[in-house]
């Protein structure tokens, strides 16, 4: 029978991955996001060359601080959640069916985007959006959250949750199931309770990524357009902001960004995926 994880170990490993994989990636984090921002389009290297010469390289981290602190919150919920969903759904072997993993993924998504996701990228987005103005009114992570509250309350960090926890529950629903099938494939031709190596975990982690990417750009751009400043005057909620996308960009618009996060999300499934797994088996040799 497969090992099944200890809730701590999930939370603590996933917490350090997350953190981890928020620094290395933040920068193509933030050239995602102001590319999807609305008005007009610029290509991903335009921006890393307008951001350097404005702001200095400190200035592609505007908006880090709120992304690496959420990702750690986020990563620690989404594994806690999942290797508990797949404890649940696994069978006496311990193996989890592709179904049962999309089921325990899409579940850790949900909850990963009440709990840490939303807050986090709502303030990221507004942070980033914010620092694209002449005169940005909000300096740094604790003055503008502090900022948004008092003009929006509560609800202004929440703005957006709907197509957030779209967006994780698919990522995650499709980022585990196709880690796990792959790392269950790989598994079959090692000797029983061997480690993978962390190259081979970081190419399936990648894999996992590149994956995610293209079948959750769409509902990734509609989050951030909810979450960007000017969302109240733009939008009646998410379903009319993909309708105003759609009819005034084009279906194509829906995959903006799509470079950017691509290099991230490989980077950060092949990150996520060797970190959490060395801190696990670093914290099962020591417990």
């Amino acid at each position: 029978m497969a090992h099944r994880e200890e809730p701590w170990h999930s939370l603590l490993a996933g917490a350090t991955a997350g953190a981890v994989e928020g620094f290395v990636t933040y920068p193509t984090e933030f050239v995602k996001t102001s590319s999807q921002f609305g008005g007009q389009k610029q290509k991903p290297l335009d921006i890393v060359r307008t951001t350097i010469q404005t702001k200095g390289i400190t200035g592609l981290y505007s908006g880090a601080g709120a992304l690496i602190i959420g990702n750690a919150a986020k990563a620690g919920v989404r594994f806690l959640t999942y290797d508990t969903l797949k404890s649940l759904l696994a069978d006496r072997e311990g193996k989890v069916t592709a179904p049962r993993s999309l089921a325990a993924g899409l579940g850790a998504g949900i909850m990963e985007s009440i709990f840490a996701v939303t807050p986090s990228e709502t303030i990221k987005t507004k942070l980033i959006h914010d620092s694209k103005s002449p005169n940005p009114r909000y300096h740094g992570l604790i003055h503008g959250t502090r900022m948004i509250i008092a003009e929006e309350g509560i609800r202004g960090i929440y703005r957006g949750l709907f197509p957030v926890m779209m967006r994780q529950g698919a990522n995650s629903a499709v980022r585990f199931t196709t880690y796990t099938t792959l790392k269950q494939f790989v598994q079959g031709n090692t000797r029983p309770g061997q480690q993978l190596p962390s190259s081979i975990t970081f190419a399936i982690g990648g894999t996992a990524g590149l994956v995610t990417v293209y079948t959750t750009m769409p509902l990734d751009v509609i989050k951030t357009r909810m979450q960007s400043l000017d969302a109240r005057t733009q939008y009646r909620n998410s379903f009319h902001c993909a309708y105003r996308t759609f009819t005034e960009e084009g279906i194509l618009r829906f995959w903006t960004g799509t470079t950017p996060r691509l290099l991230r999300l490989v980077i950060s499934g092949g990150v996520t995926f060797s970190v959490y797994e060395r801190v696990v088996g670093f914290l099962r040799a020591h417990s």
